[in-house]
């Protein structure tokens, strides 16, 4: 029997390497894209977050730019991802949608400006840490909030179970992975002050680890593997669930 009181945890290991191997896809090609690509055929670029700039060599981010997002492309050279191999198109395609690829902020690798930014290499490294972790250590147990919690050693959270402190442990653990990026991602935002490349990979971290762990857990918490009754779950401290009805989420 496992630590939550089920016969085994297979479906949990599934579901914390699922999402462990798909951040390791993106991650390992943030970095084989480029070093695959010719030399120097991706010029530093400066786009928008959340928004295609690159996908041909008439969009916005090829496009001259004196404010404060974007810069002069034509100076820097044209790139359309829309130009390259059917697996390289795409993993600029996604950096181009969810990152601003500005230059600053980026590595080269071969002459090529990476398809995202360090910041969010950083995420991707601890969004597959998290789902690593939870592969090895997590649990289904009954919540989400719960089922966060069991990668850590029972025996260490014996005095959250007992106090009832689950949600500002829980809490606790989201504010640890997401002040030190909003700290630094709005003070560079709001001041002259510019981060440093290392301390954007630190600062995201943690965070990826805790979206990682977030989905693990949402995917792994299932009532019904208990058959409905909140009283057969396992919890650390020898605690136990009053009742389905008032402790489900």
């Amino acid at each position: 029997m496992e630590r939550n009181g089920l016969d085994d945890r297979s479906r949990e290991r599934r579901i914390g390497r699922w999402v462990c191997g798909v951040s390791l896809f993106f991650l390992i090609s943030f970095f084989l894209v480029p070093y695959m690509l010719p030399e120097s055929s991706v010029p530093r670029l400066s786009g928008r977050a959340n928004a295609i700039d690159y996908s041909t060599t008439a969009s916005w981010g090829n496009q001259v730019h004196t404010g404060e997002v974007g810069h002069n492309q034509p100076t820097e050279g044209l790139f359309a991802w829309t130009e390259l191999d059917a697996f390289s198109a795409f993993i600029y395609a996604f950096g181009d949608l969810n990152c601003h690829q500005k230059y600053e902020r980026s590595w080269q690798i071969n002459g090529n400006q990476m398809p995202v930014c360090t910041r969010d290499i950083g995420i991707f490294f601890g969004l597959a840490l998290g789902g690593f972790v939870f592969s090895r250590r997590g649990l289904n147990r009954w919540t989400v909030r719960d089922s966060m919690l069991s990668i850590f050693p029972d025996n260490r959270l014996e005095v959250v179970y007992r106090k009832d402190l689950r949600t500002k442990a829980v809490l606790l653990l989201a504010a640890v992975a997401v002040i030190p990026l909003a700290i630094d991602g709005f003070t560079q935002m709001l001041t002259d002050y510019e981060s440093t490349n290392s301390v954007r990979i630190i600062t995201g971290l943690p965070f990826g680890a805790l979206i990682s762990l977030y989905l693990a857990a949402s995917f792994s918490s299932r009532p019904a593997f208990f058959e409905g009754d909140a009283s057969r779950v396992i919890l650390p401290s020898t605690a136990r669930f009053s009742s389905a009805a008032t402790e489900q989420e």
